[in-house]
């Protein structure tokens, strides 16, 4: 990863495999635009995107367990979209973009996600669980 920059700011370039392999994820995750597009201006707790309260902020396509929501977001972590958000006694319940993520949000800005294609599921479901620790 090299950085780039500019008179106000940096710029990161990633790899391009790394970028394919984010923005498929985003794209396979249970979650909508207006979720990220949220975590641009600010971090969003767990509790806003679980359950009930997920469909109810148009943050998710359906309610999810705090568990399986817990663990989608791990894995847009591990893919480099989200990060935790920490405050002065630790990591919080609230989770920020990326700069990986601010980039690939801004694509679709003010659009919907595309809907992933039978490929597009199948390799985001082998590249997580090759990642997933035995």
């Amino acid at each position: 990863m090299s950085i780039v920059d500019s008179q106000n700011s940096k710029i990161l370039t990633y790899p391009p495999s790394s970028v394919a392999r984010a923005e498929r994820s985003l794209i396979c995750s249970p979650f909508k635009l207006e979720l990220f597009e949220t975590m641009r201006r600010q971090s969003v707790p767990l509790g806003a995107i679980a359950s009930e309260n997920g469909v109810k902020n148009s943050y998710s396509k359906k309610p999810l367990s705090e568990l399986a929501c817990d663990n989608a977001l791990g894995w847009l972590i591990e893919v480099g979209i989200l990060r935790r958000e920490v405050d002065g006694q630790g990591i919080t319940d609230s989770f920020r973009l990326t700069p990986l993520g601010h980039q690939i949000v801004e694509k679709y800005q003010s659009q919907n996600l595309p809907n992933p294609s039978w490929r597009d599921r199948l390799y985001n479901a082998i590249t997580r669980w090759l990642r997933s620790p035995f």
